[in-house]
């Protein structure tokens, strides 16, 4: 029966856990290798492609995730199966990964968008598979390792980088991102087991009911307290560090004066502290409850980008060190705390649809929060420094209407119907 549990919490397997923990890991080489670090430069700087191209990609990559999320993750509700979907877009982004930079510019934008949308949408089903690797005791700690591990993912692609391209090329770099996005993808595909589902009756959304599905998933989020405000203040405070970490070596640069090797130390001081409050956040939600802990990452975030407004305006640079401190810790409590309230939230039988939703309002920030520090730093015309502060309003907006939001399921909002939320 839909929303029903399956039956009392049960010890997820060592092997599960660790299988899960690796696949963040995994995606996360697609993340910042493609994503972030190889696949701009190659565009522009090796094959003359011009930014706007770049930035076209990724906003018809992330038009497609937005209507696509939602209608996969009703999809794996709908077949109470989720790993087959993790499989098949896990293998969609690698097939795609490894063709980059093999052919013309425009084959590559092309598989660019495939493997971004692939990547997207398999994060999806991964964040949904959750309560099948964690009870809820045990939930805040494994989604927090999840998150401190997948940062070595970071490192990792770095290193697969910096090893290859001098001596083979960016195609050679897409290949041996690809491959270790697979190798570290395995052991979910092979270990994982899924809680026992019942299918729901009928015919499942088709493809070109997607739109109507993401019409759907909000309908229904809105019939359960607390899931919209929930992704309304995931929003704002995704819009808020996405656009820090777009414009954080520019501020370094630029206003701090910083050297690129300091500018790069930057970076690798974020990267450590947002794995430390990662893993440090993942055992205090088991303690807390996850709502207190992502206000607590909140929090982070806004010392974070003041210490690097008061060093912009006092010339006291130093100070720009902290918002690596900060807001590093802050986004990786975020992270850690914000997707197991998403579990707390949602009924297992819409447990994937909600989180097609959580993606896309993370997918609507990456585009928005650029576009408002460009407003107010270009357009209004006051500057790096004002856009910062404007991003700490996105911030404690996002805690006044998460303030309001329940830490459980308690049913649809209209009926009053208690969901009990299964315990994996």
């Amino acid at each position: 029966m839909q929303g029903s549990s399956p039956g009392p919490p049960r010890a997820p397997r060592r092997s599960a856990v660790i299988a899960w923990v690796l696949y963040d890991l995994a995606n996360t080489t697609f993340a910042l290798g493609v994503g972030s670090r190889y696949f701009g430069l190659w565009l522009i700087e090796e094959r003359g492609g011009a930014d706007w191209q770049l930035s076209a990609a990724t906003v018809v990559a992330m038009l497609a995730v937005i209507v696509l999320a939602p209608w996969i993750g009703a999809l794996s509700d709908h077949r109470g199966r989720r790993m087959p979907y993790l499989i098949g877009s896990t293998v969609t982004c690698v097939g795609a990964t490894a063709l980059l930079a093999t052919g013309d510019v425009v084959p590559s934008l092309v598989l660019y968008v495939v493997g971004t949308g692939a990547f997207h949408v398999g994060s999806v089903v991964y964040d949904a598979l959750l309560p099948d690797v964690s009870t809820p005791a045990s939930r805040g700690m494994i989604s927090g390792v999840g998150v401190a591990v997948g940062y070595a993912g970071s490192a990792l692609a770095i290193g697969i980088g910096s090893y290859l391209l001098p001596r083979a090329g960016y195609a050679s770099v897409f290949r041996g991102l690809a491959l270790a996005f697979l190798v570290f993808a395995l052991p979910a595909f092979l270990l994982i087991a899924e809680r026992p589902r019942e299918p729901r009756q009928g015919r499942p959304p088709g493809l070109l009911g997607a739109p109507g599905a993401l019409i759907t998933a909000w309908r229904n989020a809105a019939g359960h307290r607390g899931v919209v405000r929930f992704l309304i203040g995931r929003f704002l405070y995704t819009d808020a560090i996405n656009t820090v970490f777009l414009f954080n070596a520019v501020l370094a640069r630029l206003e701090l004066g910083f050297t690129n090797a300091q500018t790069d130390r930057l970076a690798l001081l974020g990267i450590a502290c947002a794995a430390a409050g990662a893993a440090f956040a993942g055992k205090a939600v088991d303690r807390y409850g996850p709502k207190a802990v992502l206000f607590a990452a909140l929090g982070a975030q806004l010392v974070g980008l003041a210490a690097m407004v008061s060093a912009i305006l006092t010339g006291l640079n130093d100070l720009g060190w902290f918002v690596a401190v900060g807001g590093g810790a802050g986004i990786g409590a975020a992270w850690a705390s914000d997707r197991v309230l998403m579990t707390c939230l949602a009924p297992d039988h819409l447990l994937g649809e909600f989180f097609g939703l959580y993606a896309t309002v993370g997918r609507f920030a990456t585009v928005t929060g650029p576009l408002a520090w460009a407003l107010v730093a270009d357009v209004l015309g006051w500057g790096r420094p004002a856009a910062l502060a404007s991003l700490m309003l996105f911030i404690i907006a996002a805690g006044a209407v998460i303030r309001r939001v329940p830490e459980q399921s308690s049913g649809s909002a209209r009926s009053g119907v208690d969901v009990t939320v299964s315990a994996g």
